[in-house]
């Protein structure tokens, strides 16, 4: 039969583990919310390409909260960024593809952090029972020792 001491330590060791795993998710939940940011903003430049035309007045970020109001010289000429810190220039369709495939690699990427969370969760549960049984079995070893105590101070009594 285990101490009380290592019943102790098991359930330390447990909380560690599900502290260091809420960290995690935590972690996880903050990547999920820039992307699915990330996934509005192409939402948004997808429906912008497929609306604008040549000629059309737009809004310009500058930085800062400025804008500038600018207009389209060509439609067919958008600079759209590949990764890895390059861009090319494509015409308007292409664009449009190209923001289609990074919109769709990023839904699967949010969609395998959350089955990552749902794993990570699982596991909490789990050491959740661990512990609940640990506590249990502490419990239970209390009250025997409390029981041997009682009948040792009864024995002692009736001499």
């Amino acid at each position: 039969m285990m101490g009380g001491g290592g019943g102790g330590q098991q359930l330390q060791q447990l909380q560690k583990q599900l502290q260091a795993i809420d960290e995690e998710v935590e972690k996880i939940e903050a990547e999920i919310e820039e992307l699915e940011t990330e996934s509005e903003e192409i939402d948004e430049a997808i429906e912008a390409l497929n609306t604008l035309e040549t000629g059309s007045t737009v809004q310009v970020p500058l930085g800062g909260d400025a804008y500038l109001r600018a207009e389209v010289q060509n439609v067919d000429e958008v600079i759209v960024s590949l990764g890895g810190g390059y861009a090319a220039e494509q015409d308007q369709a292409s664009a449009v593809d190209v923001l289609e495939r990074k919109q769709a690699s990023t839904e699967d990427l949010i969609e395998e952090l959350e089955d990552e969370i749902e794993e990570l969760e699982e596991e909490t549960e789990d050491l959740e029972k661990q512990a609940q049984a640990i506590q249990q079995r502490m419990q239970q070893q209390q009250q025997q020792q409390m029981s041997k105590m009682q009948q040792m101070q009864e024995e002692g009594g009736d001499e």
